[in-house]
This record gives C-alpha cells, sequence and structure tokens, in this order.
C-alpha cells in the first residue's frame, strides 16, 4: 500500500470529524475544536446524530448526508463502531481516515474488520489509538494535542502520543516548528515505512525525527529508510536500549544478540543517526542540517576559558571523541598571534581577556591546519570583552556554517548575554549550542551519522549459490542432518562447513569408540606435540561444560584413558546422551593470539546477524561484541571488528604483533557469504576463533539449520538489507564492441562526467524532457546510490576502456506494482543495438522482480524509442496532461512475458 492515497491525509481539500461533539473536555470536542481552530482552509464537516451543528458548522447524523466527499476524516467514536463507519466512507469515496479510537486490537476482531472495510477502496488508516496528524503549513490539526505546533521543516513520526505532545510543547518553547507531525499509533495501516517514504518526498520536510517503540515490516522500513536518508537527515529515538534480553538460543551469539542490538545495526546500514533522549532529537537536527558527512573528525577547541575546555574534552571523550593534534606550523602560527601564556596546545586557551580579534585570529589560523576536521569555538562570559562582538567576529570568517571547508560549532556560556551571541550564530547559520556537553555530543551525532552515511553507500556483493561448489559441498553435510531428523551439525561436519569455505580448522579425526582413540592421537601427535580429545554427540552442544573436552594429551595411551574417563563422566551425568564417539585433534598452541566469537543468529524481525567480539568460555561475562546486518564486505567487516573493545587489542601493544586483520576480515566475509548461500542456517557459533599475527583459525564450532530448507537456493531471502545482484550481470557481444552489463554502483559517480560530455544536448532534452546542462554532485550521488529492493540501474562499461556507454533505469513505487524506467545511451552508439538490450535486461529483471507493469514518459518527437517500444509490446497512449509527452506501457502480469 505504502503512499498511495496518502496525499488525502496530508494535503487535504476537505475534512470530516466522526464523532464530533460540544461536551466539553470530551476527545470528540478537542479534535473538532482544533480543526476548526488550526487555520484549515478547506470545508469542515462534523457527523454525530446528536447536534445539527457544532460551532457554527453543520453536523450530520451519518457520513452519507455529508454533501460532498471528504477527502480526509477523523474519526474519534466508540471502537465496535469504527468498522461501519469505515465501509460507509469507504462507500462515500473517502481514501483517507484518522481512527483517534483506542481499544481496536486484533484479539477483539475490530482490528481486521475496519481493515477489511477500508481494502477495496484503499482507503489508508492512520492508527487506531493515535493523537492524530499535523500539518502546520496549512493549518490542518486533525489531533487533540494541546497546542497548535509552528509551521517549519521538521517532521515527526511518533509511535507515542504522549511523546508527540511533548515534543511539540518542548519545540513551541524553543522556536522550534514543524513540516508534518504524525502520531502512528497501533499502526494497522499506516506504518512507519509508508511515512518515510511519503516525507522523502516532501519538498517541505527538511529533516525526519522518530519516536519508534517498535519496527513493523522491517524490510519495507529499510528499504524506505534507506530511501530517505539518501536525501534528508533521518534521526531516531528508540527505547529499549536496557530491556532485558529475549530468550537466549543455544548459541553464545543467540545468548548476546539482543534485539536493541539488532536495531542499532540496522540504524547504522540505513542512513539513520540514532539518538538516546528528546533533547537529542532537535541538537542532532540542528547539527546535521548544517553539515555534510565527514571522512574523519578530529577537533580543535578554541576557548577563552580553560575549565570549559577541560569539560569538553572530557565529554567528547565519554563520547569516543578524537582531540586534533596541532601540527607544529599551526602552533607557531598560534605562538605568533596569541599572548605568552596561552595553553600551548589543544584546546586551544586563548586566555580571560580575549578580545573578538584574538578570537578571529585564533580561528583562521586553526582553520588552516591539516590536522583539524572540526573546530569547536567556546566563550565564557567575561567583564572585559562582550559575547555579541565576539559572536560577530566569528561569525564574519565562516559561510555556511563552515571555514576552510571545516565545521564550526559554537558554544556559547552563561544565559542573558550568551542567548544574544548564540542568536548572532543562529542569524549567520553557525550551529551552537548552550553547554560544553551539548556540544561534544553534537560532534559525536555529526561523527555517528556521518558513519552511517558511509555504511549506506556499501553494496556488497554476494556470489550467485546455485553453481558454487562450495556451496554445494555444504549442501550435501546439510541434507545428511536433515535427513537424520537432526537440526545440529556434529562438529567434524561443521568444521568441514568452514573449510569449504575457506576458514582455516585443525586436523579433525573422528574415533567411533575409547579405544579407537590411539590410532586417531598416533596421527594427530605426527604433525602436533600434544592432542586435544572431544565429545561427539548429536545432542550435546557446549562440550566444555560436561567435562566433554580434554586439553594437553602427549601419548596415546593417556588419550584412550582420558576417553573412557570422559565418557564414565557424562554417562553419570548426562544418562541420556547421545555419545557418537570422539573428536581427536590437535593441541593448537599459539600464546600470542586471542580468542575471539564469530557467529550468525537469526532476529525475529530482521533476519539473519553476523556478530563478532571476545571469545572464550567467559564471552556471555565479558559481553564484548558487536553486530552487523548481512551482507557484508571490506569495510563493513572492518568497522564489525572496530566497534569491539578486543579490537585495540588487535592492533597489537608492547611486543605483541597486530593480528592478521586481512584474515579477520576474510573470515568474516566468509561466514556472510555462507549465511547468504544457504539459508537453512539458522545459527552459527564459532568460539573460540584464535586471531594473530599468522591468521586465524576456528577450534570449535556449532552450526543449527532448518532441515526444511535444506534445499533453498540463495541469496538468503531473509536479508533485510537485499544484497548487491551480482546474478544480473551479464556480457553484450556486438560488432562495435563488448559490454559488460552490471547493477550500478556509488563509484560509477566518477564515471557520469565523461559519459554526459558525450551526450549531445538534444539528447539529454529528449531524456529529461527539457535542457539539462549542469548536473549537481549531489543529483548524480542520488542516482548511482540505490536501494536494489525497489530502484535498479543497469550501466554498460565498455570491456576495454571501462567508459560508461549507457544506462538503463527502473524506479519502483514502493508497494512494487508499477515501475518507471529510462534509458539513455551515449550518442555517438546510438542506433547500434545497444539500447534494445539494455531496455529488454530491464524488462528481464522487472518481471523476475514481481513488478506487474513498467511505463515510461517519452517526448513525442522521440521516434527511435517509441518505435522500440512499439516493437518490445508497450502500449502507447498521450499523456492526458502534457500534449508533447507519450506514456509507454508494459503489462508484466502476464506470464511469459517475451522480451
Amino acid at each position: 500500500m505504502t503512499v498511495r492515497n496518502l496525499e488525502f491525509a496530508v494535503n487535504p481539500k476537505s475534512v470530516v470529524v466522526i464523532g464530533a461533539s460540544k461536551k466539553p473536555g470530551s476527545v470528540g470536542q478537542v479534535v473538532f475544536m482544533n480543526v476548526v481552530g488550526g487555520g484549515f482552509s478547506g470545508d469542515i464537516w462534523a457527523v454525530n446524530p446528536k447536534y445539527r451543528q457544532i460551532a457554527g458548522i453543520p453536523c450530520y447524523s451519518r457520513v452519507a448526508e455529508v454533501p460532498r466527499v471528504p477527502d480526509l476524516a477523523v474519526i474519534a467514536i466508540p471502537a465496535p463502531a469504527v468498522p461501519t463507519v469505515i465501509k460507509e466512507l469507504r462507500e462515500k469515496g473517502t481514501r483517507a481516515a484518522i481512527v483517534i479510537s483506542a481499544g481496536i486490537t486484533e484479539r477483539n476482531g475490530l482490528r481486521q474488520a475496519m481493515l477489511n472495510e477500508a481494502k477495496p477502496g484503499l482507503l489508508r488508516i492512520i492508527g487506531p489509538n493515535t493523537i492524530g496528524l499535523m500539518v502546520p503549513q496549512i493549518g490542518l490539526n486533525a489531533s487533540f494535542a494541546h497546542i497548535n505546533p509552528a509551521s517549519g521543516d521538521i517532521a515527526l513520526l511518533s509511535q507515542s502520543g504522549a511523546i508527540t505532545t511533548s515534543l511539540i510543547d518542548w519545540a513551541s518553547d524553543n522556536g522550534i516548528g514543524f513540516s508534518q507531525i504524525i502520531s502512528l499509533g497501533d499502526m494497522a495501516d499506516v506504518d512507519v515505512g509508508d511515512c518515510l517514504d511519503l516525507l522523502a518526498a516532501d519538498a517541505n520536510t527538511r529533516a525526519i525525527l522518530m519516536y519508534l517503540e517498535t519496527i513493523p515490516e522491517p524490510r519495507k522500513f529499510l528499504s524506505a529508510a534507506r530511501a530517505a536518508s539518501r536525501l534528508k537527515p533521518v534521526i531516531a529515538l528508540k527505547p529499549g536500549r536496557h530491556a532485558a534480553a529475549a530468550k537466549a538460543a543455544a548459541t553464545h551469539t543467540g545468548a548476546l544478540s539482543s534485539p536493541d542490538r539488532v536495531v542499532d545495526a540496522a540504524f547504522k546500514r540505513s542512513g539513520v543517526l540514532r539518538v538516546s533522549g528528546l533533547a537529542e532529537l532537535f541538537d542532532a537536527t540542528e547539527t546535521l542540517a548544517h553539515f555534510p558527512p565527514l571522512e574523519s573528525a578530529r577537533v580543535a577547541i578554541i576557548t577563552n576559558g580553560g575549565g570549559a575546555g577541560v569539560l569538553t574534552v572530557d565529554r567528547l571523550m565519554d563520547l569516543n571523541g578524537q582531540l586534533a593534534t596541532l601540527t607544529q606550523s599551526t602552533i607557531d602560527a598560534l605562538n605568533r598571534l596569541l599572548p605568552p601564556n596561552w595553553s600551548g596546545s589543544n584546546p586551544i586557551d586563548i586566555v580571560g581577556d580575549a578580545t573578538p580579534a584574538r578570537y578571529r585570529s585564533a580561528l583562521e589560523a586553526v582553520s588552516k591546519d591539516t590536522g583539524t576536521d572540526v573546530i569547536l569555538v567556546l566563550h565564557c562570559p567575561t567583564a572585559i570583552a562582550s559575547s555579541i562582538p565576539v559572536a560577530q567576529s566569528v561569525a564574519s570568517l565562516t559561510q555556511n556554517g563552515m571555514i576552510s571547508g571545516k565545521p564550526v560549532l559554537t558554544c556559547w556560556l552563561g544565559e542573558h548575554t550568551a542567548r544574544e551571541g548564540r542568536h548572532v550564530f543562529s542569524e549567520a547559520g553557525i550551529a551552537s549550542y548552550e553547554s560544553p556537553a551539548a556540544a561534544a555530543a553534537a560532534i559525536s551525532h555529526l561523527v555517528d551519522w556521518s558513519r552511517a552515511q558511509q555504511a549506506l553507500q556499501r553494496v556488497p556483493a554476494i556470489l550467485p549459490s546455485h553453481s558454487s561448489q562450495r556451496c554445494e559441498i555444504v549442501r550435501s553435510i546439510l541434507r545428511h542432518v536433515a535427513e537424520e531428523g537432526r537440526r545440529l551439525l556434529t562438529e567434524p561436519e561443521a568444521k568441514s562447513a568452514l573449510a569449504a569455505y575457506g576458514i582455516d580448522v585443525p586436523l579433525t579425526l573422528v574415533a567411533s569408540t575409547a579405544e579407537a582413540v590411539e590410532e586417531a592421537t598416533q596421527q594427530v601427535l605426527k604433525v602436533a606435540d600434544r592432542a586435544v580429545i572431544k565429545l561427539l554427540s548429536k545432542s550435546v552442544t557446549h562440550k566444555s561444560d560436561v567435562g566433554g573436552v580434554v586439553l594437553n594429551i602427549e601419548t596415546p595411551d593417556a588419550a584412550v584413558e582420558a576417553a573412557r574417563e570422559m565418557e564414565r563422566r557424562i554417562r553419570d551425568t548426562l544418562p541420556d546422551a547421545d555419545i557418537m564417539g570422539f573428536v581427536v585433534q590437535p593441541m593448537i598452541r599459539r600464546p600470542s593470539s586471542h580468542e575471539l566469537l564469530l557467529g550468525v543468529d537469526r532476529d525475529q524481525a530482521f533476519g539473519p546477524i553476523i556478530m563478532f567480539g571476545s571469545g572464550g568460555t567467559a564471552v556471555e561475562v565479558v559481553k564484548d561484541t558487536a553486530v552487523a546486518l548481512p551482507p557484508l564486505d571490506d569495510v563493513l567487516a572492518d568497522d564489525l571488528i572496530s566497534r569491539t573493545r578486543i579490537s585495540h587489542l588487535l592492533e597489537g601493544f608492547r611486543d605483541q604483533k597486530p593480528a592478521n586483520r586481512t584474515a579477520l576480515r576474510k573470515a568474516i566475509l566468509a561466514v556472510s557469504q555462507i549465511v547468504a548461500d544457504l539459508p537453512s542456517i539458522t545459527a552459527m557459533d564459532i568460539n573460540p576463533l584464535l586471531a594473530d599475527a599468522e591468521g586465524v583459525i576456528a577450534l570449535d564450532v556449532r552450526i543449527e539449520i532448518n532441515p526444511e530448507r535444506v534445499e533453498q537456493l540463495g541469496p538468503n531471502p531473509s536479508f533485510a538489507i537485499r544484497p548487491y545482484p551480482a546474478e544480473w550481470e551479464t556480457t553484450l557481444n556486438f560488432d562495435h564492441g563488448t559490454y559488460l552489463v552490471r547493477p550500478i554502483r556509488p563509484t560509477d559517480v566518477n564515471l557520469y562526467p565523461a559519459f554526459l560530455e558525450k551526450i549531445t544536448a538534444e539528447d539529454l532534452r529528449l531524456r529529461f524532457l527539457g535542457y539539462r546542462k549542469f548536473f549537481p554532485t549531489s543529483m548524480l550521488v542520488r542516482l548511482t546510490q540505490l536501494d536494489y529492493d525497489r530502484e535498479m540501474a543497469f550501466v554498460a562499461l565498455d570491456i576495454s576502456s571501462g567508459e560508461l556507454c549507457g544506462i538503463a533505469r527502473l524506479s519502483a513505487d514502493p508497494d512494487h506494482e508499477v515501475a518507471e524506467y529510462g534509458l539513455v545511451i551515449r550518442s555517438d552508439l546510438k542506433g547500434k543495438g545497444l539500447g534494445w538490450a539494455l531496455l529488454k535486461h530491464l524488462i528481464a529483471y522487472s518481471t523476475a522482480d514481481g513488478i506487474r507493469q513498467i511505463e515510461g514518459i517519452i517526448a513525442r518527437e522521440n521516434s527511435a524509442m517509441l518505435t522500440m517500444c512499439r516493437e518490445l509490446g508497450f502500449k502507447l497512449r498521450r499523456d492526458p496532461d502534457e500534449g508533447g509527452l507519450v506514456i509507454a506501457t508494459l503489462d508484466l502480469s502476464k506470464s511469459g512475458q517475451d522480451v
């Protein structure tokens, strides 16, 4: 459903309030008076059989009596009557409704009854159990909020009515206005993903704030969030960071993968900044609205008060910030400009008697520092220099809040004089904060958002699994496990699976009896000085917990005795244990290695997740782990490592060499590929994974599967983020050249300038339906950073030169029913068959992706494109609104579409 008919909710021409009332303090009375008093200029009607008019406005007994079709209905009546009223509205022709009423649940059947009545007319429902909707720019206050919010350019989505009204109240006191406020309520129909799609395309919305308690339809949410985040800042507050974890799975990984960690990972991959408090929502908006993403954020602090600088550094370090180390040339310049008693380092204390000129000189010098990325200017009130001239001096050096390409943040301390200084910054478009802690948090927000934006640009590929030899090796193991009715692989089976994907494992020999352990140990002791004996069982998961592991065995006789004793011990403690035998392995002794955990779990909402961190027997106690959503690439794998405390040890210290980071990334990517290729794998626990300068080796591994999905091919349909669709790469051969056709990647932005230079102005006019001379970088970035779940673009690259030669683009409605296509070929290559081949490839993709219809808007004089469309089966019709345009439509719902 997505954004269909939601325009009637946020931009209605008429509103009807059902349940409008004269009773003071009633919801119906408050809602109706808010609608009437909000300044809405469209028609307003009331429905309530008790009245003939309310506040001078006609009131009708039934929906059918309303004189015209209301665009938007606001419903505030008892819950049992709501489905009937929805039916009446649908029959009337209304396409959007806000259901204020509570008590409409799945348990009492009213929720489904309401949805059933709405569906035939695609009547969209916001709520139920919501305080309503507000669009200040058109004077619409269809809510029972206590005040009218001011008009502005920030949109608010909130699942909590109480939080909605609290934020409106806070914003009113702080002069903050809104473009839209949507109280989501129980989200029976319209959910947060729908609203993100709506707001992403809203030109009046500069930033989107969200308060979420749950995330329904996670894949839809992530797709919408990724699309919106590419266009404007999206900031989320989601409570529940320290809620009790869900029931732990049998693996260490499952025990550590709390839902909140998964939500964090989802936000990171979708470009969303997560904040921890209500006030931070607006502070973060202030920061992100001023500055582009940063590659790094080394902070230089200029202050006239040493204490304020120290407080800021403390808070900055709390938030994992980075203080800039000033270059010697910067220090030399400051020595010439500042009094001898300046601090001599960062923070740059320019002394309490600092004048506006001194502030200006220091800022100019620091702006040239090559080791500084962000500058924070602090001012403490003194009787020597008023805060206003100092603020004016700082503001005069900045442009759009930047100096020499570096963000400038300010913090003017105090109350009365500082307020006027902050006003100067507000007028100049410079971000300003009331305390050093808030300023440090703002820098943290900028860093976190920058990292999220970088993660948003990653498009990890997974290799097609159907022809992969390694995939078939593992699938044959899984088939055997499933045929035996098992969900757990034995240790030898699990290690064989890892080895097939290139993860090193120790030599692993199986002995069915204690006596057979002797021969296996003899073989192991030929390659190692000591051996390890482990229990082999289909039912015992964590062997060390039950005495199923014996280390440091030096002779075959000792191995046999250890095996016998292990068997006796387990028979006594676990009489029903399924003992299949024993596993004999070399004792791996790598004194400088680190014990790590690498695993896979399946989140109920977001599907497969990958976890990395500290391993060993105390893994649940140490709790040093990070979570990521697959698929991953080198950069995302490296980020996963860096988000753990143990990553600092892996970098090496004193005489300890750094661990082999390349081998560690390779292991993480192998796990990402395994879970992509084999959707039946539900959990994996490699613990410990030893890592040192030599590489990594998996000492123990546990894998759990869903036997019913063993034959399912990858890529894993449960991934919350659709991977780069490498399976749609192909090669086209023509007499004039050979082309690689593949899905577009963010790095292709670098190919656009040369490509556009070889397209004539007339061809650009035909493609963009108007003359274009300039393509801003932001536009090119948007064209090359796609969410493959709803958009696709295929590029044709000359095999010999790597040049971009053509692009076929598809943009689907969020509900994946209809998609618009576009096609552009380099002018010197037109008429040689490349355009035909690209469009056919796009049609084949659309058909496979389940899109029911594709359409294009074509200039009437574009005869070549019109001819191509006719021959490919498109139906052509004139655009009723633009006589010079033709709409070409291809129905893909017919099976066996011939392309």
